[in-house]
């Protein structure tokens, strides 16, 4: 009679199918032996064939090249100007446009404009929207005007004055206080003055006289003058003034130096 398999036979057996069986059931289920599909491959290689299909047309197609450039916002200067001293590259790739070297450049050569912005306007266009500085004063030199904006800053030369912005006289030489208020520290003030003026008063102010930083003297239409006395308490002075004018419609000299006891004489 044959004997049966030994203890240590049947311990042999079971450890074989254990090592042919169990990692490979659980491999398979936990999908650790799995070789990417080739689904996965074609999926990579169609998004590296868009990105490249993007960047051919920005950069190396015709597609996307600057073919028209157009200023918006101009009054004094031309779009032409403008345009010229831009200098935006027409068949350039319009991804690659430096802007803010435009605006820079725009901005040094064109003193008359406060701010500018470069926009893309895709497939093909370029836009500058421009805003030009406004003169609030004129200063003379020679025979030609000198504008000035609201922040004091003298930025254009003219032949002819702008019609209804005021001329500004500095005449402070002889100024005991010209050492402590330069003549910049009097255009700002002056500056100052013209802007807390009510438009109505704004209109009908010629010149803007300026002998000390306390001595600013405002000269109207009809021969009408106005002592504001310095730049401060500007809003009080406006509505003083204002008040002033309609109660005494004749008078031809009026003190609003002290805004608390204005006064008004003369016909």
């Amino acid at each position: 009679m044959a004997a049966g398999p030994t203890t240590a036979e049947k311990s042999g057996a079971s450890t074989s199918k254990g090592s042919s069986d169990g990692p490979s059931r659980t491999g398979a289920r936990n999908g650790k032996f799995r070789v990417p599909g080739a689904r996965v491959l074609l999926i990579a290689l169609a998004v590296l064939a868009l990105v490249a299909g993007g960047v051919w047309a920005l950069y190396g197609s015709t597609w996307f090249r600057v073919e028209r450039v157009k200023t918006y916002g101009t009054s004094v200067l031309t779009p032409r100007e403008v345009e010229e001293v831009a200098a935006v590259p027409v068949g350039a790739p319009l991804v690659s446009l430096d802007t803010e070297a435009v605006e820079a450049r725009l901005r040094q050569r064109l003193p008359r404009i406060e701010a500018v912005d470069v926009v893309r306007s895709w497939p093909h266009g370029i836009g500058l929207k421009v805003t030009e500085r406004k003169p609030v004063l004129l200063m003379k030199k020679g025979g030609k005007f000198v504008e000035v904006d609201a922040t004091g800053t003298p930025f254009a030369t003219v032949d002819t004055a702008p019609r209804g912005v005021p001329l500004l006289v500095l005449d402070a030489a002889s100024s005991p206080s010209l050492r402590r208020f330069d003549a910049d520290r009097l255009l700002r003030e002056a500056v100052r003055v013209r802007g807390e003026l009510p438009a109505e008063i704004a209109r009908n102010t010629r010149v803007v006289r300026v002998t000390s930083y306390d001595s600013v003297t405002l000269e109207l239409t009809r021969g009408r003058s106005v002592f504001w006395g310095s730049g401060e308490h500007g809003p009080v002075k406006a509505r003083v003034l204002t008040a002033l004018l309609k109660a005494t419609p004749k008078a031809g000299h009026f003190d609003v130096s002290a805004p608390t006891a204005p006064a008004s004489s003369g016909s």
